[in-house]
């Protein structure tokens, strides 16, 4: 989904923060509230969804992600009455898909009739078998966190609810592909998102710190692609299927970053407080950009937000970024000028260009595609290379007869 015309937004994401408050305290968060139990009021919901469906920015499709700390903290009613509201204001030709990120240790079997009624999008986040998983993934008392969120994914396949998991990878993890592989196939998990420990708000990610650390991310991915194929049952590895349509698009005049684009994706606290570009930005402080906040859905028209002297000067400085990334970055195409909290918390700055966060989630995945390609070019014809990278690598085939390709947010399946 494109903006319809130049320089008009058009919003395709929509992340909400129902409450900062979180049941546990992963050691890599960056999020500077998880304590505050503060929640996201109906009446904020409401006013919300009210002004972006009257608003001429809405496009076809919405996906809408609640998402920091911990949704499930809140009752199941909450999401059943917001969800309600939603639908009666959503118009017609609409398309809105609802997504959760948790940690799964609050799943219940109404939270999963909730699901299957809503078709809501889930993401559990565990880092893989219990030795990696409670490295960082700790309770508030620094205890074990594995056995609960298990007991939540088991909960989830049980019912039949779909479900992808998000695993973030440290300097530990990027040595264990096999073990990582073996432990989501004992588990059944099918479909797989990994998020590598970055540098964001006050956390220094110790993985970027680490030696070598392109070299052995390209190691444990390459190993952990080719273990899972031949396994034949993961069926997602969003590092990989994800970046295909990126790759393959040759019908896609264009590439969509939302994470760069004003108003693209929306991003708003439990006290209806509003950014945009990476959701990451919302709770964090910079006097420069008065916090990265445009506006207040309770009091501000989205107009009025579009203009806030916040929005008009990151809008400035990412745009400055994005062109410094055109220029200079031999993988543009796939990335669209990358995301605006890594530039910040990297480099010091929007108007940069390359991170350690591109390097690993762009660049070395796109590398390992095309030397899979190319290794096949050289023995087969047009439709045979069509037929063996779609048994290769799922999708491929559709992506490579003109299918259409992903929008171009890092993560669009949600955040861990």
């Amino acid at each position: 989904m494109h903006p319809s015309s130049p320089g008009v937004p058009s919003i395709g994401v929509v992340v909400l923060q129902p409450t900062p408050f979180c049941n546990i305290n992963c050691t890599y968060c960056y999020l500077p509230q998880r304590n505050v139990r503060t929640q996201m009021r109906q009446d904020t919901v409401r006013t919300l969804f009210a002004k972006i469906f009257a608003s001429r920015w809405r496009g076809e499709e919405l996906t809408v992600i609640w998402h920091a700390g911990e949704p499930l903290v809140l009752p199941v009613s909450f999401y059943a009455r917001a969800f309600a509201a939603i639908e009666a204001l959503r118009p017609a030709e609409l398309h809105l898909q609802h997504a959760i990120q948790t940690n799964g240790m609050l799943l219940t079997r109404e939270w999963c009739d909730l699901f299957r009624a809503w078709r809501v999008g889930v993401g559990v986040s565990i880092d893989g078998p219990r030795r990696l998983n409670d490295e960082h993934r700790l309770s508030r008392k620094g205890g074990s966190t594995f056995d609960r969120t298990l007991a939540g994914i088991r909960l989830l396949r049980e019912e039949r609810v779909p479900f992808h998991v998000i695993s973030v990878l440290t300097e530990r993890s990027l040595e264990a592909p096999r073990e990582m592989l073996e432990f989501y196939l004992a588990e059944g998990i099918e479909d797989v998102c990994f998020n590598v420990e970055e540098s964001e708000g006050d956390h220094r990610s110790g993985l970027f710190a680490a030696a070598d650390v392109q070299r052995r991310f390209r190691s444990f991915l390459a190993e952990f692609w080719k273990l899972s194929r031949q396994s034949g049952r993961i069926r997602f590895i969003r590092e990989i299927d994800g970046m295909l349509p990126r790759i393959f698009r040759p019908e896609d005049p264009g590439l969509r970053n939302v994470q760069v684009e004003p108003f693209a994706m929306l991003n708003v606290d439990c006290q209806g407080n509003v950014s945009s570009f990476s959701p990451e930005l919302l709770g964090l402080r910079n006097a420069a950009y008065a916090d990265f906040i445009i506006g207040n859905i309770e009091t501000d028209s989205l107009e009025d937000m579009r203009n806030s002297a916040a929005m008009l000067s990151m809008s400035r400085d990412i745009a400055a970024g994005v062109e410094r990334c055109r220029r200079s970055c031999e993988y543009f195409s796939v990335c669209g000028g990358g995301a605006p909290v890594n530039k910040l918390t990297e480099n010091g700055s929007f108007v940069s260009d390359r991170t350690a966060f591109c390097r690993l989630t762009q660049m070395v995945p796109t590398d390992l595609i095309l030397e899979a390609l190319e290794r096949m070019e050289h023995d087969l014809n047009n439709d045979d290379l069509a037929r063996a990278y779609g048994q290769l690598i799922p999708h491929a085939a559709r992506s490579l007869r003109g299918g259409s390709g992903e929008d171009g947010d890092r993560n669009p399946r949600g955040e861990a």
